[in-house]
């Protein structure tokens, strides 16, 4: 006989609704609650109400699935007590008014008219175990199947009395709640490391979150997409800025992340799956080749540089130099001129795994003197250790590139470098880890003066005309691609040049202009960044380079630098 169940609460009368085993789902819509699961109902077969705090739902009890299609059937409700569905349940059954319409009829051939539908004759308090429930959780968990008892007229059974049905699972409660056979289960429905219980706001594709993977407590919030990207119950918010009240002298390398605005910090392994959020790990100082400890003269945090050129995003800039990382006007560090420059003392190996990658030869445009067999002097390096978000598929920052040896020294054996290697699991970076680069589809350049002889573009910031020079045995030629100066005023990059090349080069440097500095991460992984400058075959000409605004993407990037 096919039976369905009815709750009857403290005031309850029949609602017909969706069984609550079929309402597992992610937020969204009416009637979610707060572990992410949502509740329909649809319209009562009586007009009643449902006591207060009742889940109701409906279903064949044969199959735990939900009444479809146009045979009629008695409705089923159910309501909840303690995370479990529990109640009594009435006949259903093929329709009738009299035996005849039973004749054919799977329910049984008798036609109970008080109940209006065919049954089968059983004896009077007869009792025999029910369950209204789907198949493979009686008895499993929370849910027990109940007892029902043969009506006085002998015409079928009465209602089932103490079954418990599946419900949604309930975090923390140490109940198999859904009779799966596993209690406190957070199931992750859309693989991104994440389950309702541990946060995640969207674990099922609805309304909003189309994506459901690229939502939950570890990415980042992407402003414009109408999306709690990190269901921290806001949409769209800004980011906090956190490097307003930094020291322009800090020695802290996290305050330096902060200056980058990155301003979330994480830990490598949090106790709680749930603290598993993007951010900053750790930091650290060296010199090139990660040791040692760099020249404290060597990095600063500033409000600006020079007279024009500000933070890119919120209130501070990173800093870092082969000489003092000041402008003409600083203090802490001081400034020390980057002509004639300031000769820290400090020398290492480049990068071993960049240097090994590369051949052991750098570069050089045709024409030029061969670069010295490098050492790294005066060199600073800062390494970040950072989270990247779940949602996150690529990262940019601001840099701003300055050198002495521009003009000079452009095509000499003598290279200031900035390189800016990033060790991840995505694809896309080149092989040798370094985004600070300028690729022509040929050729990867790494940023330093020698910008000039392969692309009008990147040095913009200079005093036009020859550069090179003849008396230094320093090839010469004309750059046309400089757009003014207005930027080195305040730098210190703007002052007289007392050069013996060239008259016309009156001024100590030039500058990149900002660029924009692209790399590839994975979802999800622990990445680092290694930001290094130094002085090639010297410590007296001395460059500088800024850094700002790191930003996130949720796509991938072409990696290298492009102008703005």
């Amino acid at each position: 006989m096919s039976r369905s169940s009815r709750i009857t609460g403290p005031s309850a009368a029949a609602i017909t609704t969706l069984p609550l085993w079929a309402l597992l789902a992610c937020g969204g819509g009416q009637g979610a609650t707060t572990n992410g699961f949502a509740s329909a109902t649809e319209t009562s077969t009586s007009g009643a109400s449902t006591a207060p705090g009742a889940t109701t739902s409906t279903g064949d009890t044969s199959t735990g699935e939900p009444t479809t299609g146009p045979e009629p059937t008695t409705a089923a409700t159910t309501t909840t007590t303690e995370g479990a569905v529990t109640g009594t349940t009435t006949m259903s059954g093929t329709p009738c008014s009299s035996d005849q319409d039973c004749k054919d009829s799977p329910d049984g051939p008798v036609c109970d008219v008080d109940a209006g539908v065919c049954s089968q004759p059983c004896e009077p308090g007869e009792q025999e175990p029910c369950y209204g429930g789907p198949d493979g959780t009686q008895d499993v968990g929370a849910c027990v199947s109940g007892i029902r008892t043969c009506l006085e007229n002998g015409l079928g059974f009465g209602a089932c009395e103490g079954a418990v049905w599946p419900t949604p699972e309930v975090c923390g409660n140490a109940i198999d709640d859904d009779c799966d056979g596993d209690a406190d289960e957070d199931a992750d429905e859309d693989g991104d490391g994440w389950g309702v219980c541990g946060g995640d706001c969207c674990d099922v594709a609805s309304g909003a979150c189309a994506d459901p993977e690229l939502v939950n407590p570890g990415a980042y919030e992407f402003v414009g997409n109408t999306v709690d990207d990190d269901c921290d119950g806001d949409t769209d918010e800004e980011a906090p800025s956190c490097d307003a009240a930094l020291a322009s002298d800090s020695a802290d390398p996290l305050d330096y992340a902060r200056a980058l605005d990155l301003c979330q910090m994480t830990v490598e392994d949090p106790a709680d799956p749930k603290d598993k959020t993007w951010g900053v790990i750790g930091g650290k100082f060296s010199l090139a080749d990660g040791t040692g400890l760099p020249a404290a003269a060597s990095r600063s945090i500033r409000a600006a540089f020079g007279d024009k050129i500000g933070p890119q995003k919120h209130s501070r800039l990173m800093v870092l130099s082969s000489g003092h990382a000041a402008d003409a006007n600083d203090t802490k560090p001081n400034f020390v001129k980057f002509e004639g420059g300031a000769n820290l003392g400090t020398t290492s190996p480049p990068p071993q795994d960049w240097w090994t990658a590369i051949g052991g030869k750098l570069p050089n445009p045709p024409g030029c003197n061969v670069p010295q067999v490098p050492s790294a002097n005066d060199p600073i390096m800062l390494k970040l250790r950072i989270r990247v978000p779940t949602n996150a598929k690529s990262f940019s920052t601001k840099m701003y590139f300055f050198s002495a040896e521009y003009p000079e020294y452009v095509c000499s054996q003598y290279n200031d470098f900035f390189v800016a290697l990033v060790d991840s699991d995505a694809d896309g970076n080149p092989d040798d880890k370094n985004v600070a680069i300028y690729d022509d589809g040929q050729t990867q350049w790494p940023i330093g003066v020698n910008l000039v002889k392969v692309a009008d573009g990147l040095f913009t910031q200079c005093q036009g005309g020859e550069v090179g020079c003849a008396a230094q045995n320093v090839p010469t030629s004309d750059y046309n691609g400089c757009e003014g100066t207005a930027d080195l005023v305040g730098t210190g990059f703007e002052q007289n040049d007392f050069s013996t090349c060239e008259p016309s080069q009156t001024m100590i440097g030039g500058g990149t202009g900002w660029l924009t500095m692209s790399g590839n991460v994975a979802p999800g992984e622990i990445m680092e960044i290694r930001l290094a400058i130094w002085d090639t075959g010297g410590h007296i000409f001395d460059s500088v380079v800024l850094l700002d605004a790191w930003e996130w993407s949720l796509d991938p990037a072409a990696p290298g630098v492009t102008p703005g």
